[in-house]
């Protein structure tokens, strides 16, 4: 096993532990479903030979996440913390959160990119194994849009944020994932 899944793993297990400790249960949640994308990687990861920057970058958005959802700045978490205002209220852009989301879907694509190259070969386009690739990253943005619906249907007191947040945040996966597009030509089997 790599030492990037390792890593995830442990990583992974600090945020549960860390989650039980403070009885933070939405973060709880989200370290299970952390858990299930460490291993879905490392799964993926037999077949399709994921590259070590895009790993450790995948453990990079681990901890951002820890530090998003755990780390207290002033009456809230890191996640909602603005960082430049450039529109204010009710959208409240730039918050880390926004940032983390475009970083993470940036991480998906390239993910995901491996996958789609590695299937499709020569049969398809570069245009597109990319447009495939960055819709694919985009639902699974969607897919995590609802891990964080159902949190605040289960669990009493969330920092997700509202229908701004979610639709906000549906934007900034998506343009993770076109960022991502940029590095496609460069990744080579």
């Amino acid at each position: 096993m790599k030492k990037q899944i390792i890593c995830g793993y442990t990583l992974t297990g600090a945020l549960l532990l860390w989650s039980l400790l403070t009885q933070n249960f939405e973060f709880l949640f989200y370290g299970i479903t952390t858990l299930v994308l460490v291993a879905l990687l490392h799964s993926g990861d037999r077949h399709f030979q994921f590259g070590n920057k895009v790993l450790w970058g995948f453990n990079l958005w681990i901890i951002l996440h820890i530090l998003g959802g755990l780390f207290v700045v002033g009456d809230s978490v890191l996640y909602s913390l603005v960082i430049v205002e450039i529109v204010g209220e009710p959208y409240s852009i730039l918050k880390y959160d926004q940032l983390v989301h475009v970083y993470c879907y940036f991480i998906a694509g390239l993910l995901i990119w491996r996958i789609v190259s590695t299937i499709s070969k020569d049969s398809a386009s570069f245009f597109s194994m990319a447009a495939i690739t960055i819709l694919a990253a985009s639902g699974i943005g969607g897919l995590n849009e609802i891990i964080e619906f159902l949190a605040t249907v289960f669990i009493a007191d969330t920092n997700v944020g509202g229908y701004e947040n979610t639709a906000i945040d549906i934007v900034a996966n998506f343009l993770g994932a076109c960022l991502a597009a940029v590095f496609f030509k460069r990744d080579t089997h």
